[in-house]
């Protein structure tokens, strides 16, 4: 790291004095483990981030929240960041075949797993992210980890808010919330919120005067039930409804924010869901839990292939779009029971069953002709294919006290998948496979509010095939398996008010899976194909840090670091030789520090600061990014009823990669060349929200 990023970091954490009144910091509780608990008891590495930092933050999708959580990287591949990648582990992209997400994606227990798109933020009442494999707790879809959002829980009191924003990139935004009890009956609360968020996008198209073309239009609702009759059940009901009609035109010819695209594309997603988490207690400790869960989607993605227009190829005719339309449709149910005794020691078991249902139309249509050679040739390519997935897990986890300060947690979960694949050009592979996760784990509380923990846990991911024209014997490629070894400490000081949770890591991948490329014809550019294969093993160890003090009444200090060193230990094929090289976006080092102040009054300010290193853009190429830092700032007036927030991102306009290709795009030649999407440029804006 350059020694003045470091030093930004330190100012951020050290410039303010230390006042002698000192706050105090809650108690952390993580909710997307099996049982709710502590984060100073969870024997894993997390991040919470409650309402009132995501609000501090003003951020509307959680594609800006992944600045401030340690080793969290995203793929640009898309409008908003829907490919995520913890400590390295996760896709960049998925254009045709199966589903097959190594990052975990819930909102309100509804699975959006590699469609991420609708992780807007409004009336979002905590995020977590939890780090390292969840084997046995999701399974399939958690091998890197998960990213857990949940909606405000409505209050027996009638509360409310509206929202208005506005700023440059032409932003305006307006949102509602409010809820309470239902017909005055404490025992049947109710929430629900909407809000709709529009934006330019941060591009100019002089060729089609517009400056919209990478345009977000997000429009979310969402709806909260809680049912408590009494006798030991109670009920939580989610609903969402979210239509994210952003377009896709991020790439310039020359890296910069002018696009010259005439054929504009698309990133659109429209879901509805929902949830039902149900719960019995018995009288005598017995606890019956049933999660059910449903999703329907809709995802539009499009652009225009070629980058540019008629002028900008003239006199050669070169123009291409590629347009995918997927349905996904999701139904899972879980039912689990758990109990324990007067001794500590707690169990659980449970079942778990999904199908998953995906179809996708893909076209790619193009025309090129070169005057020159007199070269002609045009593309009319469509696939349709269709794909099922049933997943049945069996799971359960025990916890055993040792002593009185220690316990013991296993957990293991067993499942089996099976899925069919078939498509318009006759290939029907199916594949039918079971896998193993679980962890085992030693917590011990040493007093003074500091814990500890070491955890050994086993996560997968399953197999499958890959589509189209591939290599011999590279149709299928085998599950993935990640051994995590971590070991953490957590440290809370009311009375100093000061939190610290510390983190280091060792992962190992088995068969690890990696997207790579080969052109089966060294003479024939069109022979070049993407296919995912298998890599003998992946290595990476790390450490994970987050710091927050409040050195008086009206100061708060933070810093969030990750670092990391992710690397191919055995990747050997015929067309590449990777062993030693770092893995793609998985950069060395990512961190955020940041101070807030709040004047007794009312009046407030806060500064953020981020950054993250270089990192490979892909496994195909070693092009990398650059190493960037980003400050952000805010100011304004939080009274009873009223906020006003002025506030500003990326203030020193910094240039920064967040997706990189190495191909050739531009005729008659073809050079290959470096294209990489830019990040968010500076923005500035004003939100308003009362509160009744």
């Amino acid at each position: 790291m350059k020694y003045a990023t470091w030093r930004c970091v330190g100012s951020a954490l050290l410039w303010f004095p230390a006042l002698a009144a000192a706050d105090v910091i809650e108690e952390i509780v993580v909710t997307a483990d099996y049982r709710e608990r502590a984060l100073s008891e969870l024997p894993a590495s997390a991040t919470v981030l409650d309402a009132d930092e995501i609000d501090a933050l003003a951020v509307q999708h959680f594609e800006e929240l992944t600045a401030v959580v340690p080793n969290l990287n995203w793929s640009g591949d898309g409008n908003r960041a829907r490919y995520l990648q913890i400590r390295g582990v996760g896709e960049l992209e998925q254009y045709e075949g199966a589903p097959n997400p190594s990052v975990g994606f819930l909102i309100d227990d509804i699975d959006f797993s590699g469609i991420g798109t609708v992780g807007t933020l409004f009336d979002i009442e905590r995020v977590e992210v939890l780090r390292g494999p969840q084997g046995s707790r999701y399974g399939a879809n958690a091998l890197a980890g998960l990213v857990y959002l949940r909606s405000t829980h409505p209050t027996p009191e009638t509360r409310g808010r509206i929202e208005v924003g506005a700023g440059s990139d032409d932003l305006w935004s307006a949102g509602a919330a409010f809820g309470g009890a239902v017909a005055g009956d404490d025992r049947v609360l109710y929430r629900v919120s909407a809000q709709r968020y529009v934006a330019n996008g941060f591009r100019d198209n002089p060729w089609l005067g517009r400056d919209d073309t990478n345009g977000r239009d997000e429009t979310t609702a969402r709806a909260r039930l809680i049912i408590e009759p009494g006798g030991g059940f109670d009920a939580d009901l989610a609903f969402l409804y979210a239509d994210v009609d952003d377009g896709y035109d991020a790439f310039a010819l020359d890296n910069s924010l002018t696009v010259l695209s005439d054929k504009p594309g698309q990133d659109a997603q429209k879901s509805t869901g929902a949830s039902a988490r149900l719960r019995w207690t018995t009288a005598g400790g017995l606890t019956i839990t049933s999660l059910t869960s449903w999703a329907d989607s809709d995802i539009h993605f499009g652009f225009d292939a070629d980058w540019g227009n008629p002028e900008s190829w003239a006199p050669v005719v070169y123009d291409y779009v590629t347009d995918s339309r997927r349905e996904r449709r999701t139904l899972s149910q879980e039912l689990r029971l758990d109990g324990g005794n007067d001794a500590g020691f707690d169990w659980l078991a449970g079942l778990y069953v999904s199908q998953l249902d995906e179809s996708l139309a893909t076209r790619n249509v193009g025309d090129y002709y070169d005057p020159f050679y007199d070269f002609a040739d045009s593309l009319d390519d469509r696939l349709d294919s269709d794909y099922e997935a049933t997943n049945v897990a069996a799971f359960g986890q025990v916890v055993w006290p040792v002593g009185d300060a220690s316990e013991l947690t296993f957990g293991l979960r067993l499942e089996r998948r099976q899925a069919d694949y078939a498509d318009s050009t006759g290939l029907a592979p199916s594949d039918d496979e079971s896998m193993v996760g679980g962890e085992i784990a030693w917590s011990h509380d040493f007093g003074d509010n500091v814990s500890g923990y070491v955890s050994l846990s086993r996560g997968y991911k399953a197999g499958g095939f890959n589509l189209g024209q591939v290599p011999d014997g590279r149709r299928d490629f085998d599950a993935e398996y990640l051994w995590n070894l971590e070991s953490g400490l957590h440290v809370l000081w009311p009375d100093a008010a000061l939190s610290l949770d510390l983190a280091v890591f060792y992962n190992r991948r088995d068969d690890q899976q990696v997207r790579t490329s080969f052109q089966i014809d060294p003479g024939d550019p069109s022979s070049f194909v993407f296919f995912t294969d298998n890599a003998a093993r992946g290595e990476s160890r790390g450490l994970e840090a987050a710091l927050r003090w409040l050195p008086g009444d009206a100061w708060e200090l933070y810093l969030s670091l990750g670092l990391l060193d992710a690397d191919f230990a055995d990747f050997v094929t015929p067309e590449v030789d990777l062993t030693g090289r770092d893995q793609a976006h998985a950069p060395h080092y990512t961190f955020a520090a940041g101070a807030a102040w709040q004047h007794p009054v009312g009046w407030f300010a806060r500064l953020d600061v981020s950054g993250k290193d270089r990192f490979y853009f892909d496994v195909s190429h070693d092009e990398r990014s650059q190493a960037y830092w980003l400050a952000s700032a805010q100011a304004g007036y939080a009274g009873e009823a009223w906020t006003v927030r002025l506030w500003g991102r990326n203030l020193f306009d910094e240039y920064y990669a967040v997706r990189g290709f190495y191909f050739g795009n531009e005729p008659p030649d073809f050079p290959p060349t470096l294209y990489t999407r830019a990040g968010d440029p500076r923005q500035v804006g004003l939100t308003i929200e009362r509160r009744f």
